[in-house]
Order: C-alpha cells, then sequence, then structure tokens
C-alpha cells in the first residue's frame, strides 16, 4: 500500500532498470509510494511505464570502476537526508558468441570474463559499500539478482555469466555477515526462466521438459519477492538466496 502521509517516504536505488524485471521492479515499489532511483547503461526512456522522471535516472557504465564512483557519489548527492532504505543490485550482462550461440569456459576470452565480472560481480558491492552509511543509517536491505544459472550448466547462459552469478551468491552470504553486524539485511533471489524480451530460442523445451509449473515466470513475480525482501515482512530473513523459477531447480 502507498505511504501514508505521516511516513517518510523511502527509497530504492536499483541497477538495471531498462527493461524486464527492473521495470517490473520499478513498477511494484513506486506503486507502494517508494521514490525509485534507477541507474542503466541508458539514458532514461521517453516510453517509461511509470512515472518517476530523468531526475531519479543516472546513466553509468558498470563496467568502468571510475564512472561507477562516479555515480555512486551523484547518487548519495541525490538521496534526501542522507538515507537510502533499498538497494537492489539487478544489472547483468550476457555476452553470446556469433549467431546467439552460447559462449563456453573455452571459448569465451579474457576481456570478455572481466566485463561480465565488472558489472555482474564488482558493481554490487562496490554499490554497497559506496552507500553503506545510507543504508546503515535506515536499517535498510541489499537484494543481489543472481541466477539459477549461478547452480547449474545452463544451456544458453554463458560461462562467464554462471559463474559471476554464483560468485554473486557467495558474495551475498560474505555480506549478510559483514553488514549484518550494522543492521543492514543482504539476500539474493535467482530467477529461472521469466518472461522477458531477452529469452532464448529453445526455451519452450526447458519450460515443458524441467518446470513444474509448466510456465515462465513474469517480471512482476519476481519484482514482487524482491519487495517482499526489502521490508519488514522478511525483517529476519539475512544471506538467504531464494529461488523464484517454478521448481525448476528441485
Amino acid at each position: 500500500m502507498p505511504n501514508s502521509a505521516n511516513t517518510p517516504r523511502r527509497t530504492l536505488l536499483l541497477t538495471g532498470a531498462s527493461r524486464g524485471i527492473g521495470h517490473a521492479t520499478v513498477i511494484r515499489f513506486s506503486s507502494a509510494g517508494w521514490r525509485v532511483i534507477t541507474c542503466s547503461r541508458h539514458p532514461f526512456p521517453e516510453n517509461c511505464p511509470w512515472d518517476a522522471g530523468p531526475e531519479d535516472h543516472i546513466q553509468v557504465d558498470l563496467a568502468d570502476h571510475a564512472d561507477t564512483t562516479r555515480a555512486i557519489a551523484e547518487i548519495r548527492g541525490r538521496l534526501e537526508g542522507g538515507a537510502l532504505h533499498a538497494l537492489v543490485n539487478n544489472a547483468a550482462i550476457s555476452p553470446k558468441a556469433e549467431g546467439g550461440k552460447r559462449l563456453g569456459s573455452i571459448d569465451t576470452d579474457i576481456e570478455t570474463w572481466s566485463h561480465v565480472f565488472r558489472v555482474n560481480f564488482f558493481a554490487p558491492i562496490m554499490m554497497a559499500r559506496g552507500l553503506i552509511e545510507e543504508l546503515k543509517a535506515t536499517k535498510g536491505s541489499v537484494v543481489n539478482v543472481t541466477s539459477i544459472a549461478g547452480s547449474r550448466v545452463h544451456p544458453f547462459a554463458g560461462a562467464a555469466y554462471a559463474t559471476s552469478k554464483a560468485a554473486l551468491a557467495s558474495l551475498t552470504r560474505e555480506m549478510a555477515s559483514d553488514f549484518g553486524r550494522i543492521g543492514v539485511r543482504v539476500n539474493s533471489i535467482a530467477p529461472g526462466e521469466i518472461d522477458t524480451s531477452i529469452l532464448s530460442p529453445g526455451t519452450e523445451k526447458i519450460v515443458e521438459q524441467q518446470i513444474p509449473l509448466h510456465r515462465l515466470g513474469t517480471p512482476d513475480e519476481v519484482a514482487k519477492i524482491i519487495y517482499v525482501l526489502c521490508t519488514e515482512t522478511s525483517s529476519y530473513v539475512n544471506g538467504a538466496e531464494i529461488h523464484i523459477n517454478g521448481g525448476q531447480h528441485v
């Protein structure tokens, strides 16, 4: 429910807000009365499906450590009263080989490995560390978006993407231990096959053969769990990785 007039407005910082799960997360939090500051490598889209304006969007290349540091300073300047209630690290990249084929561990060049890890792994910890005082002020929540590909070899997700997500799941546990001591909870969600524009051809076979619910998940179904992890409903949940995949992992 939207915040009442007597309740201070909460603020979410979301990376990777330009499509799919990011879009749905912005809509979910905005509809509950939160202020949402978005980050992506793209400028603010004119046909944006939510009411937030360009003043709450920051264009940043998370693969560039210097630009990420610059963005963190800009975010801190925009936070009202130095308070951040939630950070959702959703931005990620998954490069493909020619023709959209999967990049395995043998044919992924080192620069691609490095690029993927800078966005998928290093940016989340840089964001959380850079905004630690603002999160501490509210006893806030951090949600890292991992993937089912982080725990098994996936037919479409490349080796660099998969290992970066496995590393992010491990990082979530480390962060939960460290940040939890200052009252900040850190959890992760691991989506499976979600109905977005980046689905690979052949996903229908996974749905038929591996998912007990026999359907794709929706971005809003993911956003709802992210929202729960950022509110008092999950006040004693810390260091968890929640699978959102219709039972694909069992």
